[in-house]
């Protein structure tokens, strides 16, 4: 009888701001060094931790800033190590905090959404960038939509 392994659980953001130019939003992405990738904030669920509480602690901890939820965006699936992963990401509003570099994220960058777009190692974390701009009609969020 073959089981089937239990999925890794894990939440994060697709962490924006408003542009400091006023002329839109940018999104934060992260580099990590251990893959070598630049992706969206995320990471592992603690025990007794909610979903949404692991991905406002993930983004804390891997781009210094608090942050708002906003709508929740597709749920990614993928597998580590031969173990199924799934992910569960949320458009967040960052509000405060700064950037300090670590052991596992050692970069950020904000980025406007088409240049995040193209920084993005994996295509999946390209698709919740397109999920993001769809939802909000491909232009920049106002109070209704978040």
């Amino acid at each position: 009888m073959t089981t089937t392994p239990t999925p890794i659980l894990a939440a994060g953001c697709v962490l924006w701001r408003r542009s400091p130019a006023g002329d839109g939003i940018q999104l934060a992405l992260v580099f990590r060094p251990k893959w070598g990738d630049w992706s969206h904030p995320k990471g592992k669920l603690k025990r007794g931790e909610s979903m949404r509480d692991c991905a406002r602690r993930e983004v804390r901890e891997e781009t210094g800033m608090t942050c708002t939820l906003g709508m929740e965006l597709p749920t990614v699936h993928y597998e580590v190590a031969g173990h199924p992963k799934q992910v569960r990401y949320w458009a967040a509003e960052a509000i405060d905090g700064s950037f300090e570099p670590s052991r596992e994220v050692s970069r950020m960058l904000w980025l406007p959404p088409d240049a995040a777009r193209s920084r993005l190692t994996r295509e999946r974390d390209k698709e919740l960038v397109d999920a993001l701009l769809t939802a909000w009609g491909n232009r920049a969020p106002d109070a209704r939509q978040v």
